[in-house]
């Protein structure tokens, strides 16, 4: 099994984890970690914090460990998930 482990800033913790159902994984918890499991993958939500930027400026950091069978696959289901937490300025 190959996994890797990622920092996503200032994405809702539930929208993280909608992105895996949306890739079709399965919710296997309801609490730390979120564990979510796919064809071949598993993806864990096992942490969040808050990072204070100033006073004012706060965002949250959720940390993410994907694992799958195959560095092809974990790279795949990284490239997936990258694409659903893109956000475009304008």
């Amino acid at each position: 099994m190959e996994s890797c482990e990622l920092e996503f800033r200032g994405i809702n913790r539930k929208h993280l984890g909608m992105y895996f159902e949306e890739l079709g994984g399965k919710s296997q918890t309801e609490t730390f970690p979120f564990v979510y499991k796919g064809d071949g993958w598993i993806g864990e939500i096992f942490r969040e914090d808050e990072l204070e930027f100033t006073k004012v400026f706060k965002v949250n950091a959720v940390h993410i460990r994907f694992t799958a069978e195959s560095e092809s696959k974990l790279e795949e289901l990284i490239k997936l998930y990258r694409h659903k937490t893109t956000r475009v300025g304008g």
